[in-house]
Parts: C-alpha cells; sequence; structure tokens
C-alpha cells in the first residue's frame, strides 16, 4: 500500500497539518509541532509552509 500524506482528524491542534506530518514519518506530533514553533520563531518558514500545507494537503477523508 502506497503512504500517502493528508492532514489527521484526529491528531489535531488547528488543521491537522503537524498531526498529519507526524502520522506519515511515524513520529510523535508533540516532536512536529514542537520543530514547526522552533522554525517560526527562527524566522518564520514554517509559517508559510503550514499555510501552503492548508491548500494543499487534503484531509484524511478527501483522500481516495
Amino acid at each position: 500500500m502506497k503512504k500517502r500524506l493528508y492532514r489527521s482528524r484526529k491528531e489535531r491542534m488547528i488543521a491537522g497539518i503537524c498531526g498529519g506530518l507526524a502520522e506519515y514519518f511515524d513520529i510523535d506530533p508533540t516532536i512536529v509541532r514542537l520543530l514547526f514553533a522552533g522554525l517560526a520563531f527562527a524566522g518564520g518558514a514554517s509559517i508559510y509552509a503550514y499555510i501552503i500545507g492548508l491548500f494543499i494537503i487534503p484531509n484524511k477523508e478527501e483522500v481516495r
């Protein structure tokens, strides 16, 4: 089965981007959230990546 990236429905705080990345890479969602927060304070690149992810990464129910 092919692995697909999607926004998580159960590991969701805002839009499920970090939860979806954590499920895809099989790591704890807290680690991904901390990385996103750290990068946001270090220059803001993760904020732009998160916003782009909102439009590009589908919700789990939308994946077929």
